[in-house]
This record gives C-alpha cells, structure tokens and sequence, in this order.
C-alpha cells in the first residue's frame, strides 16, 4: 500500500513540472508552418524570395518566408 502511495506522490510531482511544458503538449496535433510550405512544394528562406517567386506563407513561426513557384 505503501508503493502505491508513493507512486502516486512520484507521479503528481512529474506532472507538476509538467504544468510548465504545457503548451507543448498542445502543439502536439498542429504540423509546423516549415512542414505546410515543405508539403505544398515550397521552400522556407530567410532572405527575400527568389525572382519569380510569391510568398504564401510563413515559416519557423514568422521568422522565415515560403517561396512558392
């Protein structure tokens, strides 16, 4: 009886420190914006996009472009 006690103790102090981490969890059912452009056939740059190229989007949460062709 006593394991489980201190299971259970065990347990609510890792989730506890989990409270912190939280909005990672939530990110957990999104896909990034690099894997949106990546799937829609685009490239994340820094830079400006290359000539003949538009922006349809963002990457690395809005710190790059996505150039698509």
């Amino acid at each position: 009886m006593r394991v489980l006690y201190l299971l259970l103790l065990t347990l609510s102090l890792l989730f506890s420190q989990m409270a912190t981490g939280v909005n990672l969890l939530t990110a957990l059912g999104q896909r990034s914006d690099h894997y949106i452009c990546v799937k829609k056939g685009g490239t994340c740059n820094f830079s400006p996009c290359p000539l003949f190229n538009r922006i349809e989007g963002t990457c690395y949460s809005g710190k790059a472009k996505c150039c698509i062709r």
